[in-house]
């Protein structure tokens, strides 16, 4: 009997561009001067963030631009314990759905300044940004959340929501 493959290793390589919409080269306008955009809905009155162009609950256009203050809440998150190739982060690292105050919808980064197994949903949460010279339009120029001084957030059932 042969020895079942257990491994392989073989090179992967995806080249690609894309080319951003207008809601989110808005979005990446914003961060390049160190703001965080969204849009609200003009039906459920949700703000979404990053800003898509369109409301994914309701289907609508959404075009009302809200400035959001870079602190929030982690609402979910999972420690990565395997290395991404080329990643300048090394594990163990933590990502982390992050809802900013004044946004419906979470918004997915890294969590930093932490040891990972002291993360916790409900934690406040500030973003630590590069320093302004290196800003770009990207969503690197927040390096990461790092804890705030405050009180850990309640969060709400998620099968429940104040807009249904």
């Amino acid at each position: 009997m042969e020895n079942p493959v257990e491994e392989i290793q073989t090179p992967i390589r995806l080249d690609y561009q894309y080319t951003a919409g207008e809601a989110t080269a808005r979005f990446l306008r914003g961060l390049k001067q160190g703001r965080i955009l969204g849009q609200r809905c003009p039906s459920c009155r949700n703000v979404i963030v990053p800003a898509r162009g369109a409301c994914a609950r309701c289907g609508v256009a959404t075009k009302e631009e809200v400035e959001l203050p870079d602190v929030g809440t982690v609402t979910t998150f999972c420690v990565v314990h395997i290395p991404v190739p080329g990643s300048a982060v090394k594990p163990p690292f933590v990502c982390a759905t992050i809802k900013l105050d004044g946004a419906d919808i979470g918004l997915f980064h890294l969590v930093g300044g932490i040891p990972p197994d002291q993360v916790r949903a409900g934690m406040r949460v500030k973003a630590q940004w590069k320093p302004r010279e290196e800003w770009d339009y990207t969503l690197e120029n927040i390096l990461y959340f790092t804890p705030m001084d405050e009180p850990d957030v309640e969060l709400d059932d998620p099968r429940s929501s104040a807009h249904a």
